[in-house]
């Protein structure tokens, strides 16, 4: 929406959350202090916020007021029920769909914008379908349209994927609820990357685009643990598959498996809907995707212990890194967190590394709270701390989880210094200068070598 806003200047753009907390995030003077941790969002929101960019609690009065209504809320997996651990839950869709034909006015555009499984416009159209014809305080005859619009942003990257997408998809039956939605991005979006589709391509391709990402990261992280077995090394092997033209060299780094708050979702909700429609082995196929991510972190978390002499009991381990990515501080579904938890559970003392984190987001994540300000929490504990002599200070070992740039360049010497002997890195980014931190006396471990 900062984006549109922004590109947009003639259309006034109404943000609104019931979550009066975040609202008052979004319109804080600093601008520093939003609360998405978004390289370049800053300066979006900063150029907009007052002129066509308003963050606001009163949800009812800004859809009476709108020609278009975008549903952008949280879609999570089931945790109970019917489907639970597998089927999207629809129940803030289903609110949101339900607030709008309350509150809607003459004729409105509502626009799909979470990821969703396939058909739920069905849902949503026969709840606006069952709205009152008439507006209360008898303003005319309420109509809507419906459209799906997914995203194929990244985090980290997502200012610039919005700026020059790759495609912008709407998928849709009504012609000109089509041109008008796809009015707003020609302003600057090329009229041959705006993909028109029916409704249900449209909700499909955004389920289909992140399992076909996450199969290459579950398929590279497959190889890698091959050549770690065989001698080979799986960036040598990625460069030489990604160099095919017919394969292409995005998404082969071999890492702790995927995160984030789509792809396991998403290739879940996949497999709920492929087993709904009868399609077992296909259901099978995506569910092994998700599977094979889960085996490589609790393989990591297996190698660390086997590596410190079968036991982590006590032994201080310095972690860098905890969101999912770099350039985010979202840890939904990070490999972080069940690596750690592993690890806490063998009775390891984390001391945790993250730029962008929260002490509190990890402390939800981890489902324990951090010791004591200098104290030691013991066995199976772990603390925050703030730079990386204090992750490496008497720990056994250091494990790299997520690739902040300021990983790639930290004085090995100094590092090894204050650690206990033998030291160990654990490097599952492939991102550190394995070389220099051999020099320094570590015993280095590398993702995907043999």
């Amino acid at each position: 929406m900062a984006v549109i806003a922004d590109r947009c200047p003639d259309v006034q753009v109404t943000v609104v959350d019931l979550n009066a907390e975040r609202i008052a995030a979004w319109n804080d003077p600093d601008l520093r202090q939003l609360p998405v941790y978004e390289p370049g969002l800053d300066a979006v929101v900063g150029r907009c916020r007052g002129r066509n960019l308003h963050f606001s609690t009163e949800v009812e009065p800004a859809i009476a007021a709108a020609d278009m209504v975008f549903l952008s809320v949280n879609t999570p997996t089931k945790q109970k029920g019917l489907g639970a651990g597998q089927a999207s839950d629809l129940k803030w869709v289903e609110a949101s769909a339900r607030t709008v034909a309350r509150a809607a006015r003459g004729h409105t555009i509502v626009v799909e914008k979470s990821t969703l499984p396939v058909r739920t416009a069905e849902a949503v159209k026969a709840i606006l379908a069952a709205a009152p014809a008439g507006a209360p305080g008898g303003n005319g005859e309420r109509t809507f349209a419906v459209l799906s619009n997914p995203e194929f942003l990244a985090e980290g990257t997502a200012i610039e994927d919005l700026e020059d997408p790759d495609r912008v998809l709407i998928g849709g039956e009504d012609p000109e609820a089509i041109a008008a939605l796809a009015a707003i991005y020609g302003q600057w979006v090329p009229a041959e990357r705006i993909l028109n589709t029916n409704l249900w391509s449209s909700e499909l391709s955004k389920l289909t685009a992140n399992a076909f990402l996450a199969q290459r990261i579950s398929s590279i992280n497959g190889i890698a643990a091959f050549c770690e077995a065989t001698g080979a090394n799986v960036r040598e092997v990625a460069r030489a598959i990604g160099a095919d033209s017919r394969i292409g060299p995005k998404f082969l780094n071999a890492g702790p498996g995927f995160g984030g708050s789509c792809f396991q979702k998403d290739i879940l909700n996949l497999v709920y809907l492929c087993r709904h429609y009868g399609l077992e082995e296909v259901a099978a196929y995506w569910e092994q995707v998700v599977t094979l991510n889960t085996w490589q972190q609790r393989r990591i978390a297996r190698l660390v212990v086997t590596k410190l002499f079968g036991t982590v009991t006590g032994k201080r381990i310095g972690v860098l890194g905890f969101a999912f990515k770099a350039d985010t501080n979202d840890t939904r579904e990070s490999p972080a967190i069940r690596i750690c938890r592993d690890l806490l559970e063998e009775g390891a003392v984390l001391q945790i590394l993250d730029p962008k984190v929260s002490e509190r987001q990890i402390a939800l994540d981890l489902g324990q709270p951090p010791a004591g300000e200098g104290q030691d929490g013991g066995e199976g504990s772990w603390r925050l701390v703030p730079d990386a002599t204090q992750a490496a200070s008497g720990a056994d070992a250091l494990l790299l989880l997520t690739e902040w740039q300021q990983f790639a360049a930290l004085d090995w010497a100094a590092l090894a210094a204050v650690m206990r002997q033998p030291a160990w890195l654990f490097d599952a980014r492939a991102k550190a200068d394995a070389a220099a931190a051999r020099a320094a006396g570590l015993h280095v471990w590398r993702v995907g070598e043999g």
